[in-house]
């Protein structure tokens, strides 16, 4: 019984919301600056300069995200500012998390794998492999959280799910 007495125990709801919340937060002010002025025009040189000092079996994919990206770099801009503005959002608000989880995994792996170039090149002085592993697996952590503690009290699908039914599907890892 004193485990359950325990401070993080009694507060486990409230904190796993502020962690979300908190991590929201980021990827909200993260998808504002993309709309920043010179952004959108900075996203081909993102890729190359990813690219540089990869070992060339890698250059094929930075040159094919590289000329993707430079035929229109404001619709990617706008795409992905967007994207990680409605990851933010949902995770501040609390909504359709298991999506909302999943779709900020995939977009942080992403990120990860083109304009950070998987953390690289890594050699003498590398030290750090990028933020968008780190990120993803944050999305696995409160994708476990969730699946662990249960259904967050403070988010919107708790509010949606005692009115529809089937939101839990959309919301909950269970």
């Amino acid at each position: 019984m004193k485990e359950k007495s325990h401070w993080l125990y009694r507060h486990k709801d409230k904190l796993k919301s502020a962690i979300r919340i908190i991590f929201g937060i980021v990827w909200l002010v993260d998808g504002l600056l993309k709309f920043t002025p010179g952004t959108a025009a900075a996203f081909p040189q993102l890729i190359q300069g990813a690219g540089s000092g990869q070992p060339g079996w890698l250059m094929p994919w930075f040159n094919f995200w590289s000329s993707v990206v430079g035929q229109d770099p404001l619709f990617w801009a706008t795409l992905v500012g967007t994207g990680e503005m409605l990851i933010g959002l949902g995770l501040i608000l609390g909504g359709i998390r298991k999506i909302t989880y999943m779709v900020g995994m995939v977009l942080s792996l992403f990120i990860w794998a083109v304009p950070e170039g998987f953390g690289g090149p890594y050699g003498p002085g590398s030290t750090d492999i990028g933020t968008g592993i780190i990120y993803s697996l944050v999305f696995v952590c409160l994708m476990i959280i969730n699946a662990g503690y249960g259904p967050s009290k403070y988010s919107i699908d708790a509010w949606i799910e005692k009115r529809v039914r089937w939101w839990k599907k959309l919301a909950e890892f269970q």
